[in-house]
């Protein structure tokens, strides 16, 4: 296969297309896996103050607040 086909099957068909939205959301998450890891390794003694926020647990604290 030359350049040409290849060229033509990743940009100019559908199924091509979709390869490499696939791939691109495939590298994005390994990515992001890798940076996740090496933050935790970074602040791994990181203590919650009271200027720490976060997306998921806040619904939690509220809850337990009004109990």
């Amino acid at each position: 296969m030359d350049f040409g086909h290849i060229y033509h099957f990743l940009f100019e068909t559908m199924p091509g297309i979709a390869c490499l939205v696939g791939g691109g959301i495939v590298i994005s998450i390994i990515l992001c896996i890798i940076l996740e890891r090496r933050t935790r390794k970074i602040f791994v003694n990181h203590e919650k103050s009271a200027d720490d926020w976060s997306l998921f647990d806040d619904d939690d604290e509220e809850e337990s607040e009004e109990n």
